[in-house]
């Protein structure tokens, strides 16, 4: 072959090489803006999205999840031999983690002696569960294990007293309170007054499901869990606890101090799926900045994800508050407020209520936090 016929041959590849740096460029610039022609179209649909994962107060936050850590394991999967064969060392770090991880042949593993002993976790739990008993256990030392009461322990089983023996199954409620079987003609209404706590618990807790989310209509046949419910037969013995939210006062606090928004009712305490204080007063009744600060939001004339018409205060050092389910706003943003002298709005029924009270949290740092600790 002459030396004409070799450069012939090797024109095209050389005109390539040349050409691959102009291309990685162009490719570069359809990327970027496909890029953005992505995050236009995810902006525009981005609260679609979110109303379709808060809907029924996070119904499909789980399987959402569970797609989602699924995708990233694949892409994971897919991805790691990949980066193992381009950056070796990724794979020479993650031998000698396995090394270090991995008794040698001379080694033993040291183990307590509670190896074997049952760990309950403490992730929240939309359901009720099967426990078997085990030895030492006592209805007392079971509800701790499950942070419930001991009376919701007894309830759900229709224990006539404390004995258990080892293998008895017992059922367990996510919170304390009642497991309640919807019959006809049931509203959350009646069954709050049945078993002597707020509907808005009901409607609260994450897991319990409505025909429409919006009028909270049941199903007959399905299960409910009543949050704080008391067996009415036990109801002349355990009387429900009144609060009562001293306040506000007129005063501005300095720090981390906050005055109680309104005087009325404490329905609801903070808990891991309401991190918030539901404070019930008589339609109408104005509700006060809790300190000083700026309004960031107020939101009317919309479901507005549960929170009705609300209002937004920023406090100065990560602190936020938020008040919700308001008849009317009285405040806008941009607006400076005066803690517990401002009227911001008044008691009212919008978004996700089933009762006149405003919905109180306190944001820190945007993590919502207990109010009561905070509140003076």
């Amino acid at each position: 072959m002459n030396k004409k016929k070799l450069l012939d041959l090797f024109l095209p590849a050389k005109k390539f090489a040349s050409a691959f740096p102009d291309f990685l460029k162009v490719f570069g610039v359809y990327l970027k803006a496909r890029l953005v022609i992505f995050s236009i179209i995810f902006e525009t649909y981005k609260n679609i999205l979110v109303k379709f994962f808060m809907i029924k107060r996070g119904r499909y936050s789980r399987p959402f999840l569970h797609f989602a850590t699924m995708g990233v394991l694949t892409i994971g999967v897919i991805v790691a031999p990949f980066l193992a064969t381009t950056y070796p060392v990724f794979s020479q770090n993650a031998t000698a983690a396995a090394q270090l991880s991995s008794p040698s042949a001379g080694q033993s593993i040291v183990v307590g002696e509670n190896v074997f002993q049952t760990s309950v976790s403490q992730k929240p739990r939309d359901k009720v569960i099967s426990y078997i008993v085990q030895r030492g256990d006592t209805v007392s030392t079971i509800a701790q294990k499950f942070g419930i009461s001991a009376d919701t322990v007894r309830w759900a089983n229709d224990l006539s007293d404390d004995t258990l023996n080892v293998g008895d199954s017992l059922q367990i409620l996510p919170v304390t309170g009642i497991s309640y079987k919807v019959q006809s003609g049931d509203t959350v209404y009646s069954i709050a007054k049945t078993y002597a706590t707020d509907a808005q618990n009901i409607v609260d807790f994450p897991f319990n499901d409505f025909a429409n989310p919006e009028t909270f209509s049941l199903v007959t046949g399905q299960i409910l869990i009543v949050p704080g419910g008391i067996k009415p037969s036990e109801q002349l013995y355990i009387r429900p606890q009144v609060f009562i939210a001293q306040g506000p006062s007129a005063t501005s606090f300095s720090g981390s101090g906050f005055t109680w928004p309104v005087h009325g009712l404490i329905t609801q305490f903070a808990s891991w799926y309401h991190e918030a204080l539901d404070l019930a007063a008589p339609y109408g009744t104005p509700i006060v900045a809790a300190k000083s600060g700026t309004v960031i939001e107020a939101n009317t004339g919309g479901y507005n994800y549960g929170y009705g018409n609300d209002v937004v205060i920023d406090h100065g050092g990560g602190y936020k508050s938020l008040y919700a389910h308001m008849e009317a706003v009285n405040v806008s943003a941009g607006q400076q407020v005066v803690g517990g002298s401002t009227v911001i709005g008044w008691i009212g029924m919008t978004g996700r209520t089933t009762g006149p009270h405003t919905h109180f949290e306190i944001r820190l740092n945007n993590v919502t936090v207990d109010p009561l600790p905070y509140l003076q």
